[in-house]
């Protein structure tokens, strides 16, 4: 929000300095962004006279220029075709910096004749667009005064950030409002007196919206205006809105910009002479278009609010305006519309068609109800003072809603949230200077004024309170010592995650964090995409939907890895994800993913592209960091479809808790991602983990046999359609005393080995516990191990 410090003080009596008023902004939460002020830039430059103009010797669009400043007379070359004797310019001499031409002036030699100095036009000086010839200045200019001073030029901009919630400080009154509140200064009362028209209006308006759409245009506010004069708007009008930004266009237009800013209602006028009929509130039929005033042409989706007349659309409702019924210089009747539209619907139409406009910016946020009729007399009194004309009667449509929002208040709240400790008749004070009314006695009941729709609840006044009392006033308090020692700074499931964090790391991948959203089609690829989750009120296009899994937000990272030359990359993010709206929709998860090399070339042996082991291994070293039973998991070669069959599996904890997903990506999700493979990732459900024992209690001893183990090599003929998972467990389960750990070494499925079988080499750790092993005591484990495996496989020791 902009606007300059003399517009502030057409509302504000204030004799505080521009650094008070500052510093008050600040403090009442209306967060200063700038201030520009023309004056810093142009203080060098004089008024200035020039005693002569003779044609150049060598030049004929030149003028060689003899000018005084008052003290010191000089030579000047100039272009300018004006440039002549007698008149006043302004002057900037040597060492002066020209914003227009972000150029620093100097002493020059121009065709052969030295020039000192330069004599400026409005564009050189940033001061508007003309640049057909240098300023002239009226005869009684004082030679050798400032031009700042003359032109009264020192006139700062501040510029003020806004929070979605201030939508009443979107008008400079309402600023204003809030300095004369917080004890700047006083409020200068607005006109309340109503235009008299003088002839009844021949264009009426009406409200054809279905009941249950009746709020998306519940008042609508009209006057016609005959024989104005639509030409340039005054001085001070163009200056105000060009120091803030905008382009003056026309008289009636500008009075529409100037009271949106300036009481932060926006407003509409209608060159009366192309509107066909009557005016109308309604929703669009799909397939309707209109040309708008951004150049731009529209066509309705339907559902819409717009205005129209009996013929054609005029333009959405609350956001923009047709071109066709726009005013320009040659318009000599105007209907003016004062309108409410609501903010929901506002928001949808700008949306649905990328509109941002001022409008938009206000309605959306919602602006004062009450202040409808208010506002529109003023707006009409402007056009009659400015552009002259005959008013119509009043004539609208619809009605003012109803505002009797009402907030209970306790006075010892103001201590309890925000630490302040004031007096009750303070804070009673500080609400009715806000424009609150205060009635009862403490339990107060706090009227809320219309233009603060954003206050709903007890909190909400007691921040009004703190904001005018000054947020430097809150005392600050020390924190209470915690007790870190006592073990209940973290929960159970942030400790797991914090230990699955650091085990990740330490074998080589990188935390990641992204967004808990993503694109809705990629959210269907990984099984989401649910109607239940997509985000009503989406930060950007491509997170419109919540996260079913982290999987496509690593690998999209991987990619943009990958596209910059990273050969190898392995992130991995411990966080929700999200299966449907309910309360017990969001699951923690450990995910990761390996990319591209899963090492770098060497001398001894080319580099590796990940494999699904990689993301197996990864997978149970993050089980094993969050205690799961790693020893009694169970590999099956079942995962979800967005990983690749055959190349991928789940651990299990039993036939149906699956603990752990992992394997190679789908190439079908690849492309869809515009990622190259191979991707490994895992996914691994935190949740999902069995809760542990307590960590105080007591840990079996552990037992390690002072003999020497034995290790005994096995190679069995297996089919192909059997697990290797089976066969080693089935091993491991045939003397639990003796076998200490089974690991397969080799397979060969070549000369030997029967069709549709292979051969599958194990070793097997035996370690003895009382006394050393004899050969029959090997044997007979031996025979166990060979059992067990035909048993669970059908597998046969190899000859």
């Amino acid at each position: 929000m902009k606007f300059t410090l003399s517009w502030l003080k057409d509302h504000l009596t204030t004799d505080a300095s521009l650094d008070d008023i500052l510093k008050k902004l600040n403090a009442i939460g209306l967060e200063v962004e700038g201030v520009e002020n023309p004056a810093d830039a142009l203080a060098p430059f004089k008024v200035a006279h020039i005693l002569s103009a003779e044609p150049h010797p060598d030049a004929d669009k030149l003028r060689v220029c003899k000018v005084t400043d008052g003290t010191n007379e000089m030579q000047i070359v100039c272009g300018a075709p004006n440039a002549r004797a007698g008149i006043k310019v302004v002057l900037g001499q040597p060492g002066d910096y020209v914003p227009g031409l972000d150029f620093t002036l100097g002493k020059a030699k121009i065709r052969g004749v030295e020039s000192s100095g330069m004599m400026c036009s409005y564009r050189e000086l940033e001061l508007g667009d003309d640049h057909d010839g240098i300023i002239e200045l009226p005869e009684d200019a004082p030679v050798g005064t400032s031009f700042v001073e003359y032109a009264k030029l020192d006139e700062p901009m501040i510029e003020i950030a806004i929070t979605p919630n201030r939508q009443d400080c979107l008008g400079v009154y309402g600023i204003a409002r809030d300095l004369a509140a917080a004890g700047l200064g006083t409020l200068k009362p607005l006109s309340d007196a109503a235009v008299a028209g003088t002839f009844e209006s021949d264009v009426k308006v009406a409200i054809n919206l279905p009941a249950d759409q009746a709020h998306a245009c519940p008042l609508f506010v009209g006057r016609k205006f005959t024989g104005v004069k639509n030409g340039p708007s005054p001085k001070w009008l163009q200056e105000r809105l060009k120091a803030i930004g905008l382009r003056p266009i026309s008289a009636l237009v500008d009075i529409t910009n100037y009271i949106s800013y300036d009481l932060g209602r926006p407003l509409h006028v209608y060159d009366a002479n192309k509107l066909s009929g009557n005016l109308q509130a309604r929703l669009a039929n799909a397939g309707e278009s209109f040309l708008a005033l951004d150049g731009k042409t529209y066509t309705c989706k339907g559902g819409e609010t717009v205005i129209a007349d009996d013929t054609n659309v005029l333009g959405f409702g609350g956001v923009i305006g047709g071109e066709d019924s726009g005013c320009t210089e040659e318009t000599t009747d105007v209907v003016l519309e004062c309108a409410l539209f609501d903010p929901i619907a506002t928001t949808m139409t700008g949306r649905a068609h990328g509109i941002n406009t001022d409008a938009r910016y206000r309605f959306e946020r919602g602006v004062d109800s009450q202040f409808v009729h208010q506002g529109f007399e003023i707006a009409s009194q402007m056009i009659l003072d400015l552009c002259g004309g005959e008013p119509s009667e009043r004539f609208e449509a619809g009605a003012t809603p109803d505002w009797k929002h009402t907030v209970p208040f306790r006075s010892e709240r103001v201590k309890t949230l925000g630490g302040v400790d004031l007096r009750a008749e303070t804070s009673v004070a500080i609400l009715e200077k806000l424009g609150f009314e205060v009635v009862g006695s403490d339990p107060y009941t706090v009227h809320v004024p219309s233009w603060r729709v954003d206050v709903v609840g007890e909190a909400d006044i007691v921040e009004e309170v703190l904001r005018i009392h000054g947020y430097d006033n809150i005392p600050s308090v020390q924190l209470p010592a915690t007790d870190h020692k006592a073990g209940t700074t973290l929960s159970a499931r942030q400790k797991t995650s914090r230990a699955v964090k650091r085990r990740l790391a330490s074998v080589g991948m990188h935390e990641a964090v992204t967004w808990s959203f993503m694109k809705r089609e990629n959210a269907v690829l990984f099984g989401g995409g649910d109607e239940s989750l997509v985000v009503d009120n989406p930060i950007s296009s491509e997170l419109d939907c919540m996260r079913p899994s982290v999987l496509p937000n690593l690998i999209e990272a991987a990619g943009r890895n990958a596209d910059r030359g990273a050969a190898s990359v392995a992130l991995f993010e411990v966080g929700g994800v999200y299966k449907d709206d309910s309360e017990n929709g969001q699951h923690l998860i450990a995910t990761g993913i390996r990319a591209g090399d899963a090492s770098p070339r060497h001398w001894e042996g080319g580099a590796r592209k990940v494999n699904v082991f990689d993301a197996k291994r990864d997978a149970l070293a993050a089980l094993e960091a969050a205690l799961a039973p790693v020893a009694n998991l169970q590999a099956f070669d079942e995962a979800p479809d967005y990983y690749h069959p055959g190349r991928s599996g789940t651990l299990r904890l039993g036939p149906k808790n699956i603990l752990a997903s992992f394997g190679e990506l789908h190439p079908r999700v690849l492309k869809a991602l515009d990622v190259d493979g191979p991707v490994v990732g895992f996914e691994v459900y935190l949740d999902a983990i069995p809760a542990q024992r307590k960590s105080g209690a007591a840990k079996g001893a552990m037992n390690v046999s002072k003999f020497q183990s034995v290790e005994r090599d096995f190679a069995f003929l297996v089919s192909k359609d059997a697990k290797a998972g089976d066969l080693i467990r089935a091993v491991k389960g045939a003397d639990k005393q003796f076998i200490t750990d089974v690991t397969i070494f080799d397979l060969y499925d070549g000369k030997g080995v029967p069709e549709g079988h292979t051969s599958v080499a194990v070793t097997v750790t035996l370690e003895p516990k009382g006394e050393t092993f004899a050969d029959k005591d090997i044997e007979a484990i031996a025979a166990k191990v060979v059992a067990a495996a035909e048993k669970a496989v059908g597998a046969t020791l190899r000859g």
